[in-house]
């Protein structure tokens, strides 16, 4: 991760870089030796601390291992090494190369109360190097040396601040990140749900929308071969009881013109269930044609009348509103004993109304079950078909006094 760019670079150094600054010093100290005065006894003493100070890197890792960072082991080891340090500046101010070590690793080993205490230490160490060794010589030495450590401290001080700045910045940036991914993760867990429920979603409208194309499927069944078939049975118990040849005749061709009419059905429901009688017409003559065939068919008195502006219709409300009447026909034809029929197709604002009216036997709305007469489809299937288009259905009834229906649905115009 980028955010964890920064302390690994600081561990890294923490690890090689002492190993460097000893040896840099070294070098210089060894070079600079005979320049400064350096006693026989002060190399040889240099010589033991360096010795030390690489056993100690050596073992730092290896007793510091397993413990969390920083510690007060991390402490003691970060306190020897200044204090080696510091001896080896006290012999050689070049050392001060190795001191320099202290003000990087400070952060990462010593608790954070106490790092003001190892930089200024570190600053002693370094400001006794660059006025020349320690101790300094005379008091204008002493003054010049408290100049430098000031300027030291003022310069750790300055920089520990940016660093504890950028320390905490990148502490929030971490946090912000973590959250970023947590926050990520739960999005993610939710996109997954949602992608499930939209799923299961679709799998069950996809069943719903078979199920209700089934329904569709059965009205269309019902509206067409069925009601054909049940006029071509009424017209042949007539021709069953005829007296003479001439009724027999009439009515064996009314039901020769069902059976062609309920096959023509048949065939333009396999291609897109439309209604035949829309094939060429619009809804008015489709109504005008049905209800004169019907009551040709039926010998009841039946009349067609369209108010308000009339216009071309969407298919889907044409069907509907045909299908609704020839059912409310077909139920009058086999239960009402109507003497009188009208159907009026009105055009009111944005709606269109159907009216079925009778004057036959009637009966109780309240008392029809939902699946109506030997398993046809009925009220509900007209209410069904209504429903569909956003439309709705009412029946009003009573024993002996007819029967009207109405179905009230959107006026959409045809725009092709």
């Amino acid at each position: 991760m980028t955010h964890a760019t920064g302390p690994a670079r600081r561990a890294s150094f923490d690890r090689w870089g002492p190993y460097a600054l000893l040896a840099v010093g070294l070098v210089t100290s060894a070079a600079s030796a005979r320049a400064i005065g350096m006693s026989r006894g002060g190399t040889v003493a240099a010589g033991a601390l360096v010795a030390a100070a690489v056993l100690l890197q050596l073992s730092w890792r290896r007793v510091t291992r397993g413990t969390p960072e920083p510690n007060r082991v991390g402490a003691c080891l970060y306190f020897a090494r200044w204090g080696m340090a510091f001896a080896l500046t006290w012999l050689n101010p070049f050392f001060g190369f190795y001191a320099a070590a202290g003000y990087y690793s400070s952060g990462l080993h010593l608790p954070r109360r106490v790092v003001p205490l190892g930089l200024f230490m570190t600053a002693v160490t370094m400001a006794g190097s660059e006025v020349g060794g320690m101790p300094p010589h005379g008091p204008l030495m002493w003054v010049i040396f408290a100049a430098v450590l000031c300027t030291n401290i003022g310069l750790v001080g300055l920089f520990f601040r940016f660093a504890d700045q950028e320390q905490r910045r990148m502490a929030v940036q971490a946090d912000t990140i973590d959250e970023l991914e947590r926050t990520n993760a739960a999005l993610q867990q939710a996109l997954d749900e949602n992608a499930a429920l939209h799923a299961q979603l679709l799998v069950q409208a996809r069943e719903a929308g078979v199920a209700d194309e089934r329904r569709r499927l059965a009205a269309e069944i019902h509206d067409t071969i069925a009601q054909g078939l049940a006029g071509i049975i009424a017209q042949l118990q007539v021709v069953a009881g005829a007296t003479d040849l001439a009724t027999a005749h009439t009515h064996l061709e009314r039901a020769s013109s069902l059976a062609r009419h309920s096959l023509g059905e048949a065939r333009r429901s396999v291609h897109n269930l439309a209604p035949v009688e829309l094939a060429g017409a619009g809804l008015p003559q489709a109504l005008k044609k049905t209800v004169a065939d019907w009551g040709e068919r039926t010998g009841v008195r039946a009349e067609f009348t369209i108010t308000g502006t009339t216009g071309s219709l969407h298919e889907e409300v044409s069907a509907t509103l045909l299908r609704i009447a020839q059912e409310a026909l077909s139920n009058a034809a086999r239960h009402a004993r109507a003497t009188r029929l009208g159907v009026t197709l009105t055009y009111l604002g944005d709606e269109v109304i159907l009216d079925i009216r009778d004057d036959g036997a009637g009966f109780d709305p309240a008392a029809v079950p939902a699946r109506s007469h030997a398993g046809g489809f009925g009220l509900a299937g007209m209410r069904a078909r209504a429903e569909r288009i956003a439309g709705t259905l009412a029946v009003e009834s009573e024993p002996g006094h007819g029967t009207a229906v109405s179905a009230r649905v959107p006026l959409v115009r045809d725009d092709r």
